[in-house]
């Protein structure tokens, strides 16, 4: 188990979260059914997810607040405003509210990338360095099981009782996650001094600085970010992936949760690979079993597809804890929220766009070419990214956090 369960305020910051995660997983996947009811439009309920994904160009604000305020505060007062926002959505009754329904969902999306920042800066003043990994691999556990379970809760909710019930649960969720995490007894590091400070625009860009001027961090960001962007094209390549097995795209289900399965894996085995083979070189290992996992989506048979899948959410899950324990390890307090922020756009961003490119490839190219193509490009990053531990085993360990103001 992990060493940072014996911290009796992680463990509170853990409930916590679990609680807000909840709410979280069971209202995405229930507003789009929502949406697509209402409308009877799979394009008006994929929008929905574009809601979600485009407050990742707003995560430097996010990044700046959470560094500029007491982020424990700040995490309690953005649920409760979440809270209110998601009971907004019990005004909804048919498609002509739908403009509702997107911005209750642009909003939520936002604190998200809010809560993120600020949650990197408490696990940084809570834990020691040897405590993070373990910390990061329970968290994306808890994230990765909720994800299997509590769509199917509010899908369950919503065919019962309606859009109205779930709203009313997640907003719960989050009042109950603001009231424990009030409970935390932390001792945060503080703010830049006012005086101290540079301009805004020098101020909200930090994070991108810090990433920059960090070696052990700044080819990292970029290698996982192509990986990631690339990665944009399987949400529109899975689907065909199901066709061209000759099963019903129902088994699409199927494979999230394997998939899941696998997520869950990487989460309880993370801190043990972290420890012997170091941040950098547990993301070049996930990379290299994500690559394997979508190769072997090219084959004919439904079993190996499935492994792959295994596979695949395995190596998601290390290349993210590898990536997220060592940027934490690396930078200053004052700056955890504006690089964490940072991170966040650096990666999710380029996603959105390969997202985009996938979806017009694949009305014209064969989804076979677009597998393969992820599976080489992701393979390189990896082969890269190792090659590279191996001519300096030891940057990460000696590398220091970037002097920068801010």
């Amino acid at each position: 188990m992990p060493s940072a369960l014996a911290h009796r305020q992680f463990r509170r910051l853990t409930v916590a979260w679990t609680f807000s995660n909840f709410g979280d997983s069971a209202l995405y996947l229930t507003v789009a059914i929502w949406t697509k009811d209402l409308t009877g439009s799979n394009a008006a309920a994929g929008l929905v997810f574009l809601m979600l994904g485009l407050p990742v160009f707003l995560a430097p604000l996010a990044g700046q607040l959470a560094d500029r305020v007491s982020r424990k505060r700040l995490v309690a007062v953005v649920n409760l405003v979440a809270a209110a926002g998601v009971l907004a959505l019990l005004a909804v009754d048919d498609a002509a509210d739908l403009w509702l329904i997107y911005l209750v969902t642009f909003g939520y999306g936002w604190v998200g990338y809010v809560t993120s920042a600020a949650q990197s800066g408490l696990l940084r003043d809570l834990l020691d360095d040897d405590q993070l990994a373990g910390a990061n691999g329970l968290l994306t556990t808890l994230d990765q099981g909720l994800r299997l379970l509590t769509p199917l809760a509010g899908a369950g909710l919503y065919a019962l009782y309606g859009g109205g019930a779930v709203a009313v649960l997640t907003a719960s969720m989050l009042v109950i996650a603001a009231l424990v995490l009030l409970t935390v007894r932390v001792e945060e590091s503080p703010p830049t001094p006012a005086d101290e400070r540079e301009g805004f625009r020098r101020e909200l860009t930090a994070g991108f600085r810090h990433l920059r001027a960090t070696p052990a961090l700044a080819d990292l960001t970029l290698l996982l970010g192509i990986a990631v962007a690339i990665t944009g094209f399987a949400n529109s390549a899975t689907f065909a992936i199901v066709e061209g097995l000759s099963l019903p795209s129902e088994f699409f289900g199927v494979i999230a949760s394997i998939q899941g399965g696998g997520s869950i894996a990487g989460g309880l085995t993370a801190a043990v690979l972290i420890r012997r083979l170091g941040e950098r070189a547990t993301v070049g290992v996930g990379l290299v079993l994500i690559a394997a996992g979508l190769g072997v989506a090219l084959t004919p048979s439904p079993l190996v597809v499935s492994a792959g899948a295994a596979v695949l959410g395995l190596g998601v899950v290390w290349a993210v804890v590898g990536m997220v324990t060592l940027r934490q390890r690396l930078t200053p307090a004052r700056l955890q929220g504006r690089t964490s922020a940072a991170t966040n756009m650096a990666l999710n961003g380029p996603q959105v766009a390969g997202t985009a490119t996938g979806a017009a490839l694949i009305a014209v190219v064969d989804y076979r070419v677009l597998v393969a193509v992820m599976a080489v490009t992701i393979l390189t990053c990896a082969i890269i990214l190792l090659a590279r531990r191996i001519a300096a085993p030891d940057a990460v360990a000696t590398e220091e956090p970037a002097g920068l103001v801010g």
